[in-house]
């Protein structure tokens, strides 16, 4: 019998929270570089790629061979810019959670896999192993649910709270630090700028999410197709936007 959530129902724009952790549960983010790592490949996965400005690069005859090698592995390495948004992420030393929305059906597993296998050959070498870094496939979560969507994103940023050794798009939900490569607009559009019991901070540390959500649900959800919908989902537009 296939693991939880393991089998997954890929739609055009669905959001999706993703999953992984380390075999046996073992640690996959041993230290700062690990983390540093793994978060440049995510920039270079999803930031997008500037082909002209390489291609001129690599046609000057002063280049190095070390930048040559460097500019030639950006051009064959994939891209998912247009196709992959990261609304929020939490690494933790033994597992991570994603919470993306892909454009085309199939784009998430040839993005986890990509990560997972460029990843993982980065960590056997520096860490001198061998076989699979993760316990299994990664999983996939399909939102069909507006409060799902709300609760995910508040459950991802209380994981990384809870652990003293993590990274995360946190800072970039509390306004202190934007990252180019991570999209929030999503998630802050249901949270108030000038109310602070309405804030994204206060949602998120509140030690219960019952009444929350409702409290939250300003400006409607995002559209998305649920596997069983033949229409797209849309929620009432409630609130003025800048409440």
């Amino acid at each position: 019998m296939p693991a939880k959530n393991s089998t997954k129902i890929y739609i055009e724009n669905g959001y999706y929270h993703l999953y992984n952790r380390g075999v046996e549960k073992r640690t996959i983010f041993m230290d700062t570089q690990d983390y540093s790592v793994f978060l440049s490949f995510l920039k270079e996965y999803l930031m997008p790629k500037n082909e002209k400005k390489l291609l001129e690069r690599l046609s000057d005859p002063n280049i190095t061979s070390k930048e040559k090698g460097k500019i030639l592995k950006l051009l064959r390495l994939n891209n998912f810019h247009e196709e992959i948004r990261l609304l929020c992420y939490c690494l933790i030393p033994n597992h991570f959670h994603f919470f993306v929305k892909q454009k085309s059906i199939g784009t998430i597993d040839k993005f986890m896999n990509s990560m997972g296998t460029r990843y993982t050959m980065y960590f056997n070498k520096k860490h001198k192993r061998v076989g699979s870094l993760y316990q299994d496939v990664y999983k996939a979560v399909l939102v069909t649910k507006e409060e799902q969507f709300l609760h995910l994103s508040r459950y991802i940023h209380k994981q990384a709270l809870k652990s003293k050794n993590q990274v995360s798009s946190y800072l970039d939900y509390v306004g202190t630090r934007k990252t180019a490569w991570v999209s929030t607009d999503d998630i802050l559009s249901y949270f108030s700028k000038k109310n602070p019991n309405l804030s994204r901070l206060h949602f998120i540390m509140s030690p219960t999410r019952n009444g929350l959500l409702n409290q939250h649900i300003f400006y409607g959800f995002p559209s998305f197709r649920s596997p069983s919908a033949k229409e797209l989902i849309q929620f009432p537009h409630v609130c003025a936007k800048g409440c």
